[in-house]
């Protein structure tokens, strides 16, 4: 028999399928949050963003890592270096007071970041 059986290849390959279309939405940032919606065009870039979340309670969080207020900018600083051209984006419970999510964002940009964007679900049209 001189035939290359592929039944074992399709098989490991079906399997890496679903192993990938089960990961895939894990790896989103980690915290739970009830995002508003709008009508809003998603933005595009090729680097990856700075993810600030607040929940539901009021905690900050930068990535997937709670951190309270007063270290949000130094820690942002950090990260950024002298790069104050790095995307962040800030992502606000929807039960979470307007004014909190207003003061996180003004605080970014009054440290000097200047490509700070606030993230929503869009809406079906």
């Amino acid at each position: 028999m001189s035939e290359i059986n592929v039944t074992p290849m399709v098989d490991v390959m079906l399997v890496l399928l679903i192993v990938f279309m089960v990961a895939a939405p894990l790896l989103t940032v980690g915290v739970p949050v009830n995002l508003p919606k709008t009508g809003a065009q998603a933005l595009r870039g090729d680097d990856a963003p700075l993810a600030i979340s607040i929940n539901k309670d009021g905690d900050v969080f930068l990535q997937e890592t709670q951190i309270q207020r007063a270290m949000l900018v130094p820690r942002l600083k950090a990260i950024a270096g002298e790069g104050y051209d790095q995307r962040i984006y800030v992502r606000g419970d929807k039960s979470v007071n307007y004014g909190l999510v207003a003061n996180v964002v003004s605080e970014i940009s009054a440290a000097g970041f200047a490509r700070v964007a606030l993230v929503t679900e869009t809406t079906e049209r």
